[in-house]
Protein backbone atom coordinates (compact mmCIF):
# COMPACT_ATOMS: atom_id res chain seq x y z
CA UNK A 1 0.00 0.00 0.00
CA UNK A 2 2.88 2.36 0.68
CA UNK A 3 4.15 2.09 -2.89
CA UNK A 4 3.22 5.42 -4.53
CA UNK A 5 1.03 6.38 -1.54
CA UNK A 6 1.76 8.39 1.62
CA UNK A 7 1.64 6.84 5.09
CA UNK A 8 -1.10 9.20 6.28
CA UNK A 9 -3.35 8.05 3.43
CA UNK A 10 -2.52 4.37 3.84
CA UNK A 11 -3.09 3.93 7.59
CA UNK A 12 -6.91 3.73 7.65
CA UNK A 13 -6.93 1.48 4.58
CA UNK A 14 -4.27 -0.78 6.13
CA UNK A 15 -6.27 -1.13 9.34
CA UNK A 16 -9.54 -1.98 7.61
CA UNK A 17 -7.85 -4.25 5.07
CA UNK A 18 -6.21 -6.36 7.79
CA UNK A 19 -9.49 -6.52 9.69
CA UNK A 20 -11.17 -7.84 6.54
CA UNK A 21 -8.30 -10.16 5.52
CA UNK A 22 -6.41 -11.03 8.74
CA UNK A 23 -4.07 -13.59 7.17
CA UNK A 24 -2.82 -14.90 3.84
CA UNK A 25 -5.42 -17.68 3.73
CA UNK A 26 -8.30 -15.21 4.16
CA UNK A 27 -6.93 -13.02 1.38
CA UNK A 28 -6.44 -16.02 -0.92
CA UNK A 29 -10.02 -17.22 -0.32
CA UNK A 30 -11.53 -13.83 -1.11
CA UNK A 31 -12.79 -12.98 -4.57
CA UNK A 32 -11.02 -10.36 -6.62
CA UNK A 33 -14.12 -8.17 -6.31
CA UNK A 34 -13.83 -8.24 -2.51
CA UNK A 35 -10.15 -7.32 -2.63
CA UNK A 36 -10.62 -4.48 -5.11
CA UNK A 37 -13.57 -3.14 -3.13
CA UNK A 38 -11.43 -3.06 0.02
CA UNK A 39 -8.71 -1.26 -1.97
CA UNK A 40 -11.17 1.29 -3.38
CA UNK A 41 -9.77 4.81 -3.23
CA UNK A 42 -6.08 3.85 -2.95
CA UNK A 43 -5.51 3.75 -6.70
CA UNK A 44 -2.79 1.83 -8.58
CA UNK A 45 -5.04 -1.22 -8.53
CA UNK A 46 -2.40 -3.50 -10.02
CA UNK A 47 -0.98 -3.59 -6.47
CA UNK A 48 -4.21 -5.14 -5.17
CA UNK A 49 -4.41 -7.63 -8.02
CA UNK A 50 -0.82 -8.71 -7.45
CA UNK A 51 -1.30 -8.92 -3.70
CA UNK A 52 -4.31 -11.18 -4.20
CA UNK A 53 -2.44 -13.39 -6.68
CA UNK A 54 0.57 -13.56 -4.36
CA UNK A 55 -1.62 -14.70 -1.46
CA UNK A 56 -3.10 -17.45 -3.61
CA UNK A 57 0.39 -18.51 -4.69
CA UNK A 58 1.60 -18.62 -1.08
CA UNK A 59 -1.30 -20.91 -0.15
CA UNK A 60 -0.94 -23.13 -3.23
CA UNK A 61 2.87 -23.41 -3.29
CA UNK A 62 3.94 -22.90 0.32
CA UNK A 63 1.10 -24.12 2.52
CA UNK A 64 0.00 -20.62 3.49
CA UNK A 65 3.37 -19.51 4.91
CA UNK A 66 5.46 -16.84 3.23
CA UNK A 67 8.65 -18.57 2.05
CA UNK A 68 11.93 -17.83 3.84
CA UNK A 69 13.81 -18.02 0.55
CA UNK A 70 14.83 -15.20 -1.75
CA UNK A 71 14.26 -17.08 -5.00
CA UNK A 72 10.85 -18.31 -3.87
CA UNK A 73 9.90 -14.74 -2.95
CA UNK A 74 11.02 -13.51 -6.38
CA UNK A 75 8.67 -16.03 -8.00
CA UNK A 76 5.58 -14.57 -6.29
CA UNK A 77 3.32 -12.27 -8.34
CA UNK A 78 4.11 -8.60 -7.80
CA UNK A 79 7.37 -9.28 -5.93
CA UNK A 80 9.94 -7.10 -7.62
CA UNK A 81 13.44 -6.39 -6.40
CA UNK A 82 12.40 -3.85 -3.78
CA UNK A 83 9.61 -5.98 -2.30
CA UNK A 84 11.83 -9.05 -2.16
CA UNK A 85 14.51 -7.03 -0.35
CA UNK A 86 12.03 -5.59 2.12
CA UNK A 87 10.40 -8.90 3.01
CA UNK A 88 13.61 -10.96 3.05
CA UNK A 89 15.52 -8.50 5.23
CA UNK A 90 12.78 -7.25 7.57
CA UNK A 91 10.76 -10.44 8.02
CA UNK A 92 13.53 -13.02 7.78
CA UNK A 93 16.75 -11.19 8.61
CA UNK A 94 18.36 -11.94 5.25
CA UNK A 95 21.15 -9.65 4.02
CA UNK A 96 19.23 -8.56 0.93
CA UNK A 97 19.30 -4.91 -0.21
CA UNK A 98 16.41 -2.66 -1.05
CA UNK A 99 16.32 0.68 -2.83
CA UNK A 100 13.23 2.87 -2.81
CA UNK A 101 13.05 6.60 -3.49
CA UNK A 102 14.19 7.52 0.02
CA UNK A 103 17.10 5.08 0.06
CA UNK A 104 18.17 6.16 -3.42
CA UNK A 105 18.33 9.80 -2.32
CA UNK A 106 20.37 8.99 0.81
CA UNK A 107 22.88 6.88 -1.09
CA UNK A 108 23.14 9.32 -4.00
CA UNK A 109 23.94 12.23 -1.68
CA UNK A 110 26.16 10.22 0.64
CA UNK A 111 28.35 8.87 -2.19
CA UNK A 112 27.86 11.69 -4.71
CA UNK A 113 26.14 9.52 -7.31
CA UNK A 114 25.20 11.64 -10.31
CA UNK A 115 22.21 11.22 -12.58
CA UNK A 116 18.45 11.62 -12.50
CA UNK A 117 15.91 9.22 -11.04
CA UNK A 118 15.26 6.45 -13.53
CA UNK A 119 18.69 6.57 -15.17
CA UNK A 120 19.71 2.94 -15.66
CA UNK A 121 23.42 3.38 -14.85
CA UNK A 122 22.58 5.37 -11.72
CA UNK A 123 20.11 2.73 -10.54
CA UNK A 124 22.66 -0.07 -11.00
CA UNK A 125 25.23 1.90 -9.01
CA UNK A 126 22.80 2.56 -6.17
CA UNK A 127 21.76 -1.09 -5.96
CA UNK A 128 25.41 -2.18 -5.86
CA UNK A 129 26.04 0.24 -2.99
CA UNK A 130 22.95 -1.00 -1.13
CA UNK A 131 24.09 -4.58 -1.58
CA UNK A 132 27.55 -3.84 -0.19
CA UNK A 133 26.16 -1.96 2.82
CA UNK A 134 23.43 -4.39 3.90
CA UNK A 135 25.91 -7.03 5.07
CA UNK A 136 25.70 -7.11 8.86
CA UNK A 137 23.91 -8.54 11.86
CA UNK A 138 20.62 -6.66 11.45
CA UNK A 139 19.94 -6.12 7.72
CA UNK A 140 16.24 -5.48 8.26
CA UNK A 141 16.92 -2.69 10.74
CA UNK A 142 19.57 -1.26 8.42
CA UNK A 143 17.20 -1.13 5.46
CA UNK A 144 14.46 0.44 7.55
CA UNK A 145 16.92 2.98 8.97
CA UNK A 146 17.93 4.07 5.47
CA UNK A 147 14.28 4.47 4.47
CA UNK A 148 13.49 6.42 7.62
CA UNK A 149 16.56 8.65 7.21
CA UNK A 150 15.45 9.57 3.70
CA UNK A 151 11.86 10.17 4.75
CA UNK A 152 12.56 12.34 7.79
CA UNK A 153 16.03 13.91 7.44
CA UNK A 154 17.46 13.54 3.93
CA UNK A 155 14.28 14.87 2.37
CA UNK A 156 13.97 15.94 -1.28
CA UNK A 157 13.60 19.58 -0.24
CA UNK A 158 14.84 21.34 2.88
CA UNK A 159 16.83 18.37 4.25
CA UNK A 160 17.96 18.78 7.86
CA UNK A 161 21.62 18.00 7.24
CA UNK A 162 22.73 19.29 10.68
CA UNK A 163 20.71 16.47 12.28
CA UNK A 164 21.99 13.76 9.96
CA UNK A 165 24.20 11.10 11.61
CA UNK A 166 26.05 10.67 8.29
CA UNK A 167 26.81 14.34 7.65
CA UNK A 168 30.57 13.97 8.20
CA UNK A 169 30.72 11.38 5.40
CA UNK A 170 28.30 12.98 2.92
CA UNK A 171 29.88 13.89 -0.43
CA UNK A 172 26.96 16.08 -1.46
CA UNK A 173 27.10 18.10 1.76
CA UNK A 174 30.88 18.51 1.62
CA UNK A 175 30.69 19.76 -1.98
CA UNK A 176 27.68 22.01 -1.39
CA UNK A 177 25.55 20.04 -3.83
CA UNK A 178 22.80 18.64 -1.63
CA UNK A 179 20.15 20.55 -3.60
CA UNK A 180 21.54 19.21 -6.90
CA UNK A 181 21.63 15.51 -5.99
CA UNK A 182 19.69 13.68 -7.20
CA UNK A 183 19.07 15.60 -10.41
CA UNK A 184 15.37 16.29 -10.91
CA UNK A 185 13.51 13.80 -13.05
CA UNK A 186 11.78 15.28 -16.06
CA UNK A 187 8.14 14.28 -15.75
CA UNK A 188 6.59 13.07 -19.01
CA UNK A 189 3.62 15.02 -20.31
CA UNK A 190 0.31 13.48 -19.31
CA UNK A 191 -1.59 11.92 -22.18
CA UNK A 192 -5.20 12.93 -22.65
CA UNK A 193 -7.68 10.07 -22.25
CA UNK A 194 -11.24 10.90 -23.31
CA UNK A 195 -14.06 8.45 -22.59
CA UNK A 196 -17.79 8.38 -23.28
CA UNK A 197 -19.75 6.18 -20.88
CA UNK A 198 -23.34 4.97 -21.03
CA UNK A 199 -25.57 5.00 -17.95
CA UNK A 200 -28.23 2.36 -18.66
CA UNK A 201 -30.92 2.07 -15.98
CA UNK A 202 -33.36 -0.68 -15.07
CA UNK A 203 -35.49 0.46 -12.17
CA UNK A 204 -33.08 1.03 -9.30
CA UNK A 205 -30.25 -0.81 -11.05
CA UNK A 206 -27.50 0.41 -13.35
CA UNK A 207 -25.50 -1.63 -15.83
CA UNK A 208 -21.80 -2.19 -15.10
CA UNK A 209 -19.10 -4.03 -17.01
CA UNK A 210 -15.72 -5.27 -15.84
CA UNK A 211 -12.45 -4.23 -17.46
CA UNK A 212 -9.87 -6.79 -18.48
CA UNK A 213 -7.47 -7.73 -15.70
CA UNK A 214 -4.50 -5.69 -16.90
CA UNK A 215 -3.74 -2.08 -17.75
CA UNK A 216 -5.32 1.11 -16.42
CA UNK A 217 -8.25 0.27 -14.08
CA UNK A 218 -7.72 -3.42 -14.88
CA UNK A 219 -10.25 -5.72 -13.20
CA UNK A 220 -12.44 -2.84 -12.01
CA UNK A 221 -16.13 -2.31 -12.69
CA UNK A 222 -17.39 0.67 -14.65
CA UNK A 223 -20.17 1.95 -16.86
CA UNK A 224 -19.89 0.59 -20.39
CA UNK A 225 -18.04 3.06 -22.56
CA UNK A 226 -15.65 3.79 -25.37
CA UNK A 227 -12.50 5.82 -25.84
CA UNK A 228 -13.03 8.61 -28.35
CA UNK A 229 -11.96 12.08 -29.46
CA UNK A 230 -13.64 15.11 -27.83
CA UNK A 231 -16.87 15.98 -29.61
CA UNK A 232 -17.31 12.47 -31.03
CA UNK A 233 -18.91 10.86 -27.99
CA UNK A 234 -22.36 10.14 -29.44
CA UNK A 235 -20.93 8.79 -32.68
CA UNK A 236 -18.53 6.56 -30.75
CA UNK A 237 -21.29 5.20 -28.49
CA UNK A 238 -23.61 4.54 -31.43
CA UNK A 239 -20.83 2.84 -33.35
CA UNK A 240 -20.72 0.34 -30.49
CA UNK A 241 -24.48 0.29 -29.73
CA UNK A 242 -26.38 1.52 -32.84
CA UNK A 243 -29.86 1.49 -31.25
CA UNK A 244 -29.20 3.65 -28.21
CA UNK A 245 -30.88 6.96 -27.44
CA UNK A 246 -28.52 9.15 -25.40
CA UNK A 247 -28.82 12.24 -23.23
CA UNK A 248 -25.81 14.07 -21.79
CA UNK A 249 -25.64 13.98 -17.98
CA UNK A 250 -22.33 15.63 -17.25
CA UNK A 251 -18.58 15.31 -17.17
CA UNK A 252 -15.98 14.03 -14.70
CA UNK A 253 -12.34 15.07 -14.97
CA UNK A 254 -9.44 13.52 -13.09
CA UNK A 255 -5.67 13.99 -13.18
CA UNK A 256 -3.90 10.64 -12.95
CA UNK A 257 -0.17 9.99 -12.78
CA UNK A 258 0.24 9.63 -16.53
CA UNK A 259 -3.21 10.55 -17.82
CA UNK A 260 -5.48 13.58 -18.00
CA UNK A 261 -8.81 11.77 -17.83
CA UNK A 262 -12.11 13.18 -19.08
CA UNK A 263 -15.31 11.12 -18.87
CA UNK A 264 -18.47 12.30 -20.62
CA UNK A 265 -21.57 10.67 -19.09
CA UNK A 266 -24.71 9.88 -21.08
CA UNK A 267 -28.03 8.51 -19.89
CA UNK A 268 -28.98 5.91 -22.50
CA UNK A 269 -31.86 3.67 -23.50
CA UNK A 270 -31.96 0.54 -25.68
CA UNK A 271 -28.40 -0.52 -24.85
CA UNK A 272 -27.77 -4.22 -25.39
CA UNK A 273 -25.76 -5.44 -22.38
CA UNK A 274 -22.25 -6.63 -23.34
CA UNK A 275 -21.10 -10.11 -22.35
CA UNK A 276 -20.36 -10.30 -18.64
CA UNK A 277 -22.28 -7.12 -17.77
CA UNK A 278 -24.19 -6.93 -14.48
CA UNK A 279 -27.22 -4.98 -13.33
CA UNK A 280 -26.44 -3.76 -9.81
CA UNK A 281 -28.09 -1.63 -7.15
CA UNK A 282 -26.26 1.12 -5.32
CA UNK A 283 -25.64 -1.20 -2.38
CA UNK A 284 -24.26 -3.92 -4.62
CA UNK A 285 -21.99 -1.42 -6.36
CA UNK A 286 -20.38 -0.64 -3.00
CA UNK A 287 -19.12 -4.24 -2.81
CA UNK A 288 -17.31 -4.05 -6.15
CA UNK A 289 -13.93 -2.69 -7.11
CA UNK A 290 -14.62 0.71 -8.69
CA UNK A 291 -12.08 3.46 -9.34
CA UNK A 292 -12.40 6.87 -7.71
CA UNK A 293 -13.11 8.39 -11.13
CA UNK A 294 -15.92 5.92 -11.79
CA UNK A 295 -17.31 6.50 -8.29
CA UNK A 296 -17.63 10.16 -9.24
CA UNK A 297 -19.37 9.14 -12.46
CA UNK A 298 -21.83 6.98 -10.54
CA UNK A 299 -22.45 9.92 -8.23
CA UNK A 300 -23.51 12.02 -11.22
CA UNK A 301 -25.78 9.23 -12.38
CA UNK A 302 -27.36 8.97 -8.93
CA UNK A 303 -28.01 12.70 -8.89
CA UNK A 304 -29.80 12.63 -12.25
CA UNK A 305 -33.37 13.34 -11.21
CA UNK A 306 -34.76 12.62 -14.65
CA UNK A 307 -33.36 9.08 -14.78
CA UNK A 308 -35.57 6.19 -13.84
CA UNK A 309 -35.18 4.80 -10.34
CA UNK A 310 -33.30 7.87 -9.14
CA UNK A 311 -35.07 8.09 -5.79
CA UNK A 312 -34.10 4.57 -4.74
CA UNK A 313 -30.46 5.14 -5.68
CA UNK A 314 -30.22 8.42 -3.79
CA UNK A 315 -31.72 6.88 -0.68
CA UNK A 316 -29.20 4.03 -0.77
CA UNK A 317 -26.30 6.44 -1.22
CA UNK A 318 -27.36 8.52 1.78
CA UNK A 319 -27.46 5.45 3.98
CA UNK A 320 -24.01 4.35 2.81
CA UNK A 321 -22.48 7.75 3.49
CA UNK A 322 -23.25 7.44 7.20
CA UNK A 323 -21.36 4.18 7.55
Amino acid sequence: MLQQTQVSVVLPYWTSFLARFPDVAALARASLDEVLAAWRGLGYYARARNLHRAAQAVVERHGGRLPDDVEALRALPGFGRYTVGAVASIAFGRAVPLVDGNVARVLARLFGVEGATGDAARERHLWSLAEALVEGERPGDWNQALMELGATVCRPEQPTCLLCPLRSRCVALASGRVADIPAPKVAPARKALHLAVAAARRGNEVLLVRRDGTGLFGGLWELPGVECAPGEEIDALRARWPRIAARLLGRVERTLTHRALTIEIFSVEHLTPPDGARWVTAGEAETLGISAAMQAVLGRVLDDRDAGGGTTWKSSRRRSSRR
